[in-house]
């Protein structure tokens, strides 16, 4: 792994190489902020172009019945189940990860008030994503609960016989790390209490089994590693013996059970499609239905388990000669060092230069991003992401630092976003 040929061949006989042809990737960039934004599948441009030209300009309104737009929140959470291990017909699309978190610690303390009146705890991690505790935190106001964040070592000593619902990120969106979901969710419901897992950092990076966790909800964002561009729809699941057992609090018309009767009395859908909203953003979620055609292609090559395999040796292979090259810089390891405990990332520290290192790296084409505190990020989507890539990265990587090229007053301006 000393020169870059050895990386070339990696490439050479991996065989999901030729799934990078499926994305529109610049020229001269080595992209792996994909943890953050994904690229741009080809099947999404051909799709969005379609439902843009063809369905909206041509068809208007009859594309409601004739393409079907009406059950899409549907149909694309039918593509998504496989790779969050969720059945048919469990998984809608729809609004966004905050929203949708909403609905589901609305209903998952509603379930939790009924078996046990007097519980008041809800646990997350401290280092959880901010709007997950926003949410949580709103909800708590509104229903006298407590908020209680924890250290990720002190999860399962959280989990106690007060504990109402616990709320995890699978995988850490600063560290990558993963949360076993089977173990934590088998502990807390043991102690009859509900858990809530977002899958941002997961659908499509790792693989995910919620039903065999026997998982109470889900959701997650679809513009990172399922590529379904900026903005797109959410996901969310909830566990089939749960998801007639409450009425999710967003009654808008499209999880009425009728909603062109045009009833002025809400009276919810059966299933999974409750937990719609208002009308679908359709060309978003066309957009997202081409996205996840390359997932359907990946299963030839083995898919969730050969991508993750991919991630698992990308990032083992980078920390190996990141740590090689630029021992002498200043930088820490702040994911886990067991690839078994990493997801699609690898975070590393700087303690003074981190934010502009990274605006370093983006000027000359390698493309990271920044999270606080002093946290470098970089994903590296199995899907286009190279063996080469990792090679290249390091070698600019340790030119800014032995150069000091990020010290330059430009790489320091904060931008709005990140």
């Amino acid at each position: 792994m000393t020169n870059r040929a050895f990386y070339e061949n990696l490439d050479a006989i991996d065989p999901l190489n030729s799934l990078r042809n499926e994305f529109y990737l610049p020229p001269d960039t080595i992209y792996l902020d994909g943890n953050s934004l994904g690229v741009m599948p080809l099947a999404a441009h051909i799709r969005i172009k379609n439902a843009v030209l063809q369905e909206w300009a041509d068809d208007l309104i009859a594309s409601w019945n004739k393409a079907d737009w009406i059950n899409l929140p549907m149909r694309v959470g039918n593509k998504i189940a496989p790779l969050i291990g969720a059945g048919q017909d469990e998984t809608v699309v729809c609004d966004s990860t905050s929203v949708n978190l909403y609905k589901v610690l609305y209903s998952a303390i509603q379930i939790a008030r009924k078996r046990h009146p007097k519980r008041r705890k809800i646990v997350s991690e401290k280092t959880n994503f901010p709007t997950d505790l926003y949410i949580a935190q709103s909800l708590c106001a509104q229903f006298d609960m407590t908020l209680e964040l924890v250290e990720s070592e002190a999860i399962e000593s959280a989990i106690d016989d007060e504990l109402a619902v616990l709320l995890l990120t699978h995988v850490n969106y600063r560290s990558g790390a993963i949360h076993d979901m089977a173990q934590i969710t088998s502990l807390a419901q043991a102690r009859d209490a509900l858990v809530i897992w977002d899958l941002c950092h997961s659908a499509g990076s790792i693989p995910v089994d919620l039903t065999a966790a026997q998982a109470d909800f889900a959701v997650g964002c679809t513009y990172k590693f399922l590529n379904g561009g900026p903005g797109s729809p959410a996901f969310v699941w909830v566990h089939p013996h749960h998801v007639d057992a409450i009425t999710q609090p967003l009654t808008g018309w499209m999880g009425h059970a009728t909603p062109f009767t045009f009833d002025t009395q809400y009276q919810p859908a059966t299933g999974i499609r409750s937990y719609l909203g208002g009308t679908p953003p359709v060309l978003a979620l066309s957009a997202l239905d081409g996205s996840l055609e390359v997932f359907q292609k990946a299963e030839s090559f083995g898919g969730m388990q050969a991508i993750y395999k991919k991630a698992q040796t990308l990032t083992s292979l980078f920390i190996q000669l990141a740590e090689k090259e630029c021992a002498d810089y200043g930088l820490t390891l702040v994911s886990p060092r067991d690839p078994e405990r990493r997801a699609s990332q690898v975070s590393l520290s700087h303690p003074e230069g981190a934010y502009a290192i990274i605006q370093a790296l983006i000027a000359r084409g390698v493309v990271g991003d920044y999270r606080e505190p002093g946290i470098l990020r970089f994903g590296f989507t199995p899907l286009y992401v190279r063996y080469i890539d990792v090679w290249d990265t390091v070698m600019h990587l340790k030119s800014v630092l032995q150069d000091q090229t990020w010290r330059s007053d430009a790489f320091s301006a904060r931008r709005t976003v990140t």
